[in-house]
């Protein structure tokens, strides 16, 4: 059988796949991609027989005993291979009777928009029009990687976080006019492998470079020391995690006590800066804020933070915060002081300086340029959903445990709905959400969990009906978004593994028996829906004056490129900066908001009106440290998106005995007589987790760093705290809000203990089917 070229799209990248319709052969980047990511090889991996799910399986306890089956028993019970028929027969039945007897808001959908760089067949659409065609269902707001930033962002500069997301401070733009970039918490090359939607061209190593001939200083403010790269030649100040805000507090003590701020922008384009300055100087609270103050939480010298400061004050300055700052107690407070210091040095708004909301810390963040997609790419629409209930995304513990129970979000008080059915597309909370045990007790309470998944990732482990999906290699589809300026179409390279579907056709089946198949489905099929949504998007890009080929000879072809017929553009707070009373910021005041009326009318205990230092239950400097003395990093991984395809080969060659990787410092290693390659147990009152043991000295003294992603693996799975044989670190990672206002993960605020794993390794089965039984199997009820 002949090979053949195919080209697809993924969110590490777009290539051209190598396969015979049964089996990949070969995954080859373009040319226009000089960087391309490794994790593309791991895609050889998609159709490994130990992983994937060959058809409809049912937990034997639900099939026996449908909702009134034991929920506990999720993740422990065999499963049983079961007919198309009967599956969607089950699931529709479950539906209809939360319907009938609960009502729609107690149906919860989760989602996450990673499951495919596609514009169709994307989970979190197809699953949201689904339910909101049978009658609407619970949701979600905000995300897991920036909710602090994306509820903060519009009361201080009013725009969405999205927006400014795009707007970072460019390489170009930086080379040429920037002195010094101040980076809190890094810019790590490994996030750049990776965006939200897809990537046709990887340049961020060679844009960096621009930046090293330039002779831009750059300051690393991370307790892990790569997370700028060597070649930048950076300056590492190795702070202790969670410690950024009180840093930046005392730079801008220094500041002002200096006259170094530039109170000219501050009158003109910012309000409240007067409000927060006795706070700052301590005249509010007797505390000053100085370097001594934040040397004592930080460990970084008090004379090193005023060199800083006077530095910044006599250099244009970029100020880049890493998105993890704000996945961590009180994590809004990071944007807004961030913004705030860059408001004082006078430099938001000029180019190449200011301040970067997340640079690196995905590829097109930084990397774009000024080429933005002046268009909309249409999506799979998802229509209006009747329900009106919603929670903060990182609280669907909270909302599982305690229904009924109320919470402040926003200025708002949102009480969490009792639900009786979860419905999961796309996404693995058994990834993603923190302290994972805690959440194994909530997820034993709903009737019935629906999960479709193309893999046994714990949370179809955890679900009651699995249906299995086919991956993006084993469908059509088309990508392209707002973050690159790639179209690709994505062609089908092989056919469904074994009794796999789509979750288009998946959902057409179940709401043609709960009766609306015609709205669903409009009455196309899937080629009818890509060209309806290439058409659509064709349209709208013709009216910004960017012409897209016919559908055919799209299809037809490879990735295209649009930077030929795109212009620069302007940024928000250029824009303000060049003429405030043409293009004020959508706040009260239409300027930046150091202090903010309407957060401070909130009343909230953990985020008053301007910014602040909060003293933190869980860090080193914590009372908790006597007993966990360690602070985990739980960043993203290098070898992996999120937990995709950790059973991948990039991924699996990283393991240490087979377990997660963990990098810790040799003062703290030898202390636990730890050696290069040992297995070791991470604790706290949480949980506990293997992981192998990296010795390193690029991660400071009192830090342990472990990846996230590494497929949940429990030794025993009825055990409420069972040992995670595999390193999962959101066994161990703290499940509370960042604070009243945005509710977020702060999964960085974490303390464990370490010690070496003397006893028998236990075997890993993450990457094999769990236990499947036959009908005639079940047990007799007596």
């Amino acid at each position: 059988m002949t090979n053949k070229l195919s080209p697809t799209s993924t969110h590490w990248g777009n290539y051209l796949i190598e396969a015979n319709r049964q089996q990949l052969k070969a995954v080859h980047a373009y040319s226009a991609d000089l960087e391309p990511s490794p994790l593309a090889q791991s895609l050889l991996n998609s159709f490994d027989t130990n992983c994937r799910i060959t058809q409809p399986m049912v937990r034997a306890g639900y099939l026996k005993q449908r909702q009134l089956s034991d929920g506990s028993m999720r993740g422990a019970e065999p499963f049983v291979p079961i007919s198309w028929e009967l599956a969607l027969e089950l699931a529709g039945d479950a539906l209809a009777q939360v319907k009938q007897h609960y009502g729609n808001q107690a149906i919860y959908a989760g989602s996450y928009g990673w499951s495919s760089a596609g514009r169709f067949h994307h989970g979190q659409s197809q699953v949201h029009r689904f339910l909101n065609q049978f009658g609407g269902y619970s949701f979600s707001v905000n995300s897991y990687s920036c909710a602090g930033l994306e509820v903060i962002m519009p009361y201080i500069v009013g725009q969405p976080f999205s927006s400014l997301m795009t707007q970072v401070p460019t390489i170009e733009d930086i080379a040429e006019n920037t002195e010094l970039m101040v980076c809190f918490g890094g810019i790590p090359l490994k996030n750049t492998q990776v965006s939200p939607g897809g990537v046709g061209a990887h340049s961020a190593r060679s844009q960096l470079k621009k930046l090293q001939k330039a002779g831009v200083s750059l300051i690393n403010l991370s307790p892990i020391r790569d997370d700028v790269v060597d070649f930048l030649s950076p300056t590492w100040l190795p702070c202790r995690p969670n410690s950024d805000v009180a840093i930046m507090l005392a730079l801008a003590h220094t500041l002002v006590q200096e006259d170094l701020h530039d109170r000219e922008f501050l009158d003109e384009y910012c309000v409240g800066f007067d409000q927060f300055v006795p706070y700052l100087m301590g005249e509010a609270d007797g505390q000053p804020k100085d370097a001594c103050w934040a040397s004592r939480l930080s460990e970084i010298p008090a004379g090193t933070i005023r060199d800083l400061a006077r530095r910044m004050a006599s250099q244009r300055t970029l100020i880049s915060i890493n998105w993890s700052l704000q996945r961590a107690q009180h994590g809004e407070q990071a944007p807004w002081m961030a913004t705030t210091l860059a408001a004082m040095l006078g430099y938001l708004g000029l180019p190449g300086a200011g301040i970067a909301y997340g640079f690196g810390c995905a590829h097109p963040v930084g990397f774009h340029g000024r080429l933005l997609m002046p268009f909309k790419v249409a999506s799979f629409p998802q229509g209006n959903n009747p329900v009106n209930c919603f929670i903060p995304s990182s609280r669907v513990t909270d909302m599982l445990l305690n229904p009924g129970k109320t919470i402040s979000y926003r200025g708002e008080t949102l009480t969490f709905p009792d639900i009786k059915l979860v419905y999961w597309v796309g996404g693995n909370p058994f990834h993603h959400h923190q302290d994972l045990n805690r959440l194994r007790r909530g997820w034993a309470k709903p009737e019935t969990i629906i999960c479709h998944d193309s893999v046994w990732t714990a949370t179809a482990r955890h679900s009651d009906i699995v249906l299995p999906a086919t991956t993006f290699l084993e469908r059509n589809d088309f990508s392209g978004g707002s973050l690159d300026r790639y179209l690709s179409p994505m062609h089908r390279v092989c056919e469904p593994y074994a009794n796999s579907r789509d979750d288009y056709l998946i959902f057409s089946e179940l709401a043609k028996n709960l009766g609306f198949s015609e709205t669903f489905t409009e009455g196309r099929s899937e080629m009818q829906w890509i060209e309806h949504l290439y058409q659509e998007t064709r349209n709208n890009a013709r009216k910004a004056g960017v012409e897209l080929p016919q559908f055919q000879d799209f299809w037809s072809g490879q990735q295209i490129c649009l930077d030929e017929q795109l212009e620069p553009s302007s940024f928000v707070l250029e824009d303000f900066r060049r003429d405030r009373a043409r293009h004020p910021l959508k706040t009260p005041s239409g300027k930046v908001e150091i202090f903010s009326q309407t957060i401070a009318s909130y009343q909230y205990p953990d985020c008053h009106g301007h910014p602040h230092w909060y003293e933190k239950s869980e860090w080193l400097g914590a009372k908790r440290a006597e007993d966990y003395p360690l602070h985990l990093i739980s960043n993203q991984p290098k070898t992996r998106l999120h937990s995709q395809y950790d059973h991948g080969k990039i991924s699996q060659d990283s393991k240490i005995q087979g377990r997660e990787p963990a990098r810790m410092n040799p003062q703290d290693a030898r202390s636990r007589g730890i050696q290069d390659g040992d297995v070791i147990r991470l604790f706290n009152d949480r949980g506990q987790i293997l992981a192998g043991a990296i010795i390193s000295d690029g991660i400071r003294p009192g830090v342990i760093q472990l990846a996230t992603g590494a497929w949940y693996d429990p030794l025993e799975p009825t055990d409420p705290k069972s040992l995670d044989v595999h390193g999962n670190p959101n066994v161990l990672t703290r499940d509370q809000g960042t604070s009243s206002l945005a509710q977020g993960p702060t999964a960085h605020s974490c303390l464990i203990q370490v010690e070496r794993f003397d006893d028998e390794l236990p075997p890993i089965k993450a990457f094999h089917p769990p236990q499947q039984i036959t009908i005639d199997e079940l047990p007799q009820q007596k």
